[in-house]
């Protein structure tokens, strides 16, 4: 699956008084029609988009679809399989923000919703970048609730973490044969000296939370104290332990220049550049959660030279067949995003309007090197995988295919197949 993204992030800042909305500032609430048909023209297949969350969810129950309603039809038209996104960074500001208990159900009737509405939508990213998001916003400070503690932090996380669990389980009740891609940022820390050793091996730790929990995955004894400690309770815990729904889903892996990080002594991080790279960080994270993995997001800068987001992307190619060469079944590859994006130089503490060249286009929808090479990179490789493959089909129904013979026993299928969470047979991790 080769993709790419429509930028959609809406985190809020200044105390929940800013929206940061990356589909207004890259102009495509004006230009949709023009970016869907980039898309095709660059033969991606596959788009992660999603409805804008804030915009379309206007309370318990209460939806504005019009936006959605347009540009889903077209995606369909143009027979583009769409990888849902329904919460990136942010949440509608009648919810307030990830600190809210509410959110966790709430979400899941709003996930039904919409697979009710698109019913021929087959792939979700339900919230993405969960730690991330927990992350920026409960312990940096950055975003939402702008919080920094370890309790805010394992609220946010848990929170987010179940809604994302609530949405799979209603749309599954919809569309049973529904896969979900957990776009999810693959993080390591380095330990700058011995000192450093403990703090890194808890950061290290704690970059799996998020999938643990969204895996039904037991965490270690170290992980399990932390969150007892900091608010989770045992029945919270056990809800994840009671809902394992990995059966469904491809593990997303995110990968950045600045997902590595240096640790120092008293836990301070800095970035650490590539040291590991993709395919042993992603073998790292195969190995805990045996699934199918898809490479979901990476970009770099247009720099200079004009050829550095071109390297860039060789390289992250060259790992992506790398952990597919070593046994790692990997279904896809994704550069992040269509378009240039903005104010991400500042990881949206600020709203600035500062262009970020990081799209295959630019915010003009003029192609950039590396939308060329990417181009370039989908027609020689897209005929040969097939061919190569370890007998690994994803079970994909496309939009022009939904109400086919085929895809109706497909979804009869699967709908047989699912199991309740309280039925469901007790599974060693690993398997």
């Amino acid at each position: 699956m080769f993709a790419t993204g429509v930028e959609n992030s809406v985190p809020t800042i200044d105390n929940g008084r800013v929206r940061v909305d990356e589909m207004e500032s890259c102009h495509h609430y004006e230009r949709w029609r023009e970016d869907f048909a980039l898309v095709q023209e660059m033969e991606i297949g596959y788009l992660r988009y999603g409805p804008p969350i804030h915009r379309t969810w206007m309370g318990p129950g209460r939806y504005d679809w019009d936006f959605a309603d347009e540009t889903f039809a077209e995606l369909k038209r143009l027979n583009i399989v769409p990888i849902v996104d329904l919460c990136h960074f942010g949440v509608p500001d009648w919810i307030g923000n990830f600190q809210n208990p509410d959110f966790c159900d709430l979400f899941g009737v709003y996930a039904r919703a919409f697979s009710e509405r698109f019913p021929w939508v087959q792939l979700y990213t339900p919230v993405n970048e969960m730690f991330i998001c927990a992350t920026f916003s409960a312990r940096y400070g950055w975003w939402n609730e702008q919080l920094s503690s370890d309790v805010a932090f394992v609220t946010a996380l848990k929170h987010i973490v179940r809604a994302n669990v609530m949405a799979m389980r209603q749309i599954l009740e919809v569309r049973p044969d529904a896969i979900f891609i957990q776009s999810e940022s693959s993080e390591y820390f380095h330990a700058e000296s011995p000192s450093a050793i403990k703090p890194a091996e808890i950061m290290n730790s704690q970059r799996f939370l998020s999938l643990d929990l969204n895996y039904g995955r037991r965490v270690d004894s170290e992980m399990y104290e932390y969150l007892m400690d900091h608010g989770m309770t045992r029945e919270e815990y056990h809800f994840f332990l009671d809902n394992r729904l990995k059966q469904h889903c491809i593990m997303g892996n995110d990968y950045y220049v600045t997902n590595e990080h240096r640790v120092a002594a008293d836990g301070a991080t800095r970035a650490s550049g590539e040291i590991f790279g993709y395919s042993e960080i992603t073998r790292q994270y195969h190995q805990r959660y045996h699934l199918p993995v898809m490479h979901t997001e990476t970009n770099l800068s247009e720099g200079p030279l004009g050829t550095e987001a071109v390297d860039w992307m060789w390289k992250q190619w060259a790992n992506v067949l790398r952990v597919r060469n070593d046994g790692v079944p990997i279904v896809g590859f994704t550069w992040y995003s269509l378009t240039d994006q903005v104010d991400w130089d500042s990881a949206l503490r600020e709203k600035n309007g500062n262009v970020n060249p990081l799209g295959l286009f630019d915010l003009d929808r003029k192609i950039r090197p590396v939308g060329k090479a990417y181009k370039r990179l989908i027609q020689q490789w897209r005929d040969v995988l097939p061919t190569q493959s370890m007998c690994l089909a994803v079970p994909l129904v496309m939009p022009s295919d939904a109400e086919r013979a085929y895809a109706v026993e497909q979804r009869a299928r699967a709908k047989h197949m699912i199991r309740s969470p309280s039925a469901s047979p007790a599974v060693q991790d690993g398997e």
